[in-house]
């Protein structure tokens, strides 16, 4: 009989959605957590010699972050990103599982393309990637013939990120087959024809500003035509939102609210919750940590964009009483010369912890077992991943340990990922990542 490898993480603070002890061990063996070991016993096992041992120094140790929502860039766009770099960056990031948009080159539209990119996944060992589908073939916004061929085990969610299915009939046919099959639809809610009204308007302002020296009066041309530009997108979410809610109802299906940022969707989804809905929803910790009034123009360029302050408050709020239900990243990785364009997003895997640890822990007095549920426990439950999310003895040994103390400053030349623009450049922030664990192998140290 073969042993199975046993790991001590000792001198830990140990958290949770349900924990928070200090002074705590995890005994792994294999990829699985074996128990917490008592003071006695951990003084036993730090003498045995066929016991691996990790101080966790007095950090914190959590249950690895799960991801509902990054982008890979894989096939087809890999100079910004590919599964390698990717996984990396969600081993550095603290992530033990992501959910990978299927917005690629070409379109992730059938289950066996979204087994292709799990198993690469697996095969690199970083981190657990679940590769969802799109709603319509190829993005075609008419075709849902290849939803009749998926299973939920293997395809938990169905999305057409980074666009919306115009037509509301063939959003609720597709909403309707994944409701049979039990599958999430997750959306990225913005009604098109507004969006590409906006559209015009922030070219136009990335034109004045970043060709040449931008005048006083060009500054102000830009700065008018991105506030016109962000109330039309902030009415295109709206209305969408309203429209896809309306629809899953109708369908009967779990929706996932993709990357909520005003104060009028959240407002939405708290009565959509109250009639008893199977609505979720996911906030980006750039929406947590900026707002459209004080960030660099340039950063300003992601989809959602940027919101003014008071919807910011409204998106930390829905955090705080649990209206929101999960924290995901909308890892967007481009290449320099994509962003300096105009491409929307930027990368957010790296610096997801922080940014959330810093604006919602520190800032605004959330506990940092609220903000293990939204970064663990609960995308897990959404997922029905039954072997993540928690402190529990049986539970994959996913595991992150992090220095809530230590402040750092971000620098995106750093990052793993391939995509090197961050919002959050310079910034100082609190909480840094120093293992990430991922079936009981350290696959990330600082």
């Amino acid at each position: 009989m073969i042993m199975k490898e046993m790991l001590l993480i000792y001198n830990a603070r140990l958290v949770d959605k349900n924990t928070d002890v200090k002074n705590g061990a995890v005994l792994i063996e294999g990829n699985r957590i074996a128990g917490f070991p008592m003071k006695a016993a951990v003084k036993k096992m730090l003498s045995d010699d066929n016991v691996s041992k990790f101080d966790a120094n007095g950090n914190v140790v959590m249950p690895s972050f799960v991801d509902m929502h990054v982008h890979m860039r894989d096939p087809g766009q890999t100079q910004k990103e590919d599964i390698r770099t990717g996984c990396m960056a969600a081993a550095a990031g603290g992530f033990g599982t992501v959910v990978l948009m299927p917005n690629t080159v070409p379109v992730i539209s059938s289950q066996e393309m979204a087994e292709f990119n799990n198993k690469k996944g697996d095969d690199l060992g970083f981190c657990r990637v679940i590769q969802s589908v799109s709603i319509t073939k190829d993005f075609d916004g008419e075709t849902t013939s290849h939803l009749d061929n998926l299973n939920r085990k293997i395809v938990p969610l169905i999305t057409e990120d980074g666009h919306e299915v115009a037509n509301s009939a063939v959003m609720l046919e597709g909403m309707t087959k994944a409701a049979k099959k039990k599958i999430i639809v997750s959306c990225h809610c913005e009604d098109p024809d507004l969006a590409d009204a906006a559209r015009p308007l922030r070219k136009k302002a990335l034109e004045l500003l970043y060709k040449g020296k931008p005048t006083a009066a060009q500054k102000k041309q830009a700065a008018s035509l991105l506030k016109k530009a962000h109330t039309l997108l902030a009415v295109a979410e709206d209305a969408a939102t309203f429209r896809n809610i309306r629809l899953a109802e109708q369908a009967g299906v779990h929706l996932h609210l993709c990357h909520v940022s005003t104060a009028q969707c959240i407002e939405a989804l708290r009565i959509a919750k109250k009639r008893g809905l199977n609505v979720t929803c996911e906030i980006t910790p750039h929406h947590i940590g900026l707002n459209c009034e004080t960030a660099d123009t340039k950063f300003q360029i992601v989809n959602p964009p940027l919101r003014p302050a008071l919807d910011r408050l409204a998106v930390i709020e829905a955090l705080l009483d649990g209206t929101a239900d999960v924290i995901a990243t909308d890892h967007a990785p481009h290449t320099a010369e994509d962003k300096a364009s105009g491409s929307p997003g930027f990368s957010g895997l790296e610096t997801a912890f922080a940014v959330c640890y810093t604006n919602l822990c520190i800032a605004n007095g959330m506990s940092l077992k609220k903000l293990s549920e939204k970064m663990s426990a609960r995308p897990a439950e959404i997922l029905e991943l039954n072997d993540c999310g928690l402190l529990q003895e049986g539970m994959l040994a996913n595991l992150t340990v992090v220095d809530t103390e230590k402040t750092w400053t971000v620098r995106g030349e750093e990052f793993a990922s391939k995509g090197k623009y961050t919002p959050f450049e310079g910034k100082k922030l609190i909480g840094e990542i120093q293992a990430t664990f991922y079936r009981g192998k350290i696959v990330f140290q600082a």
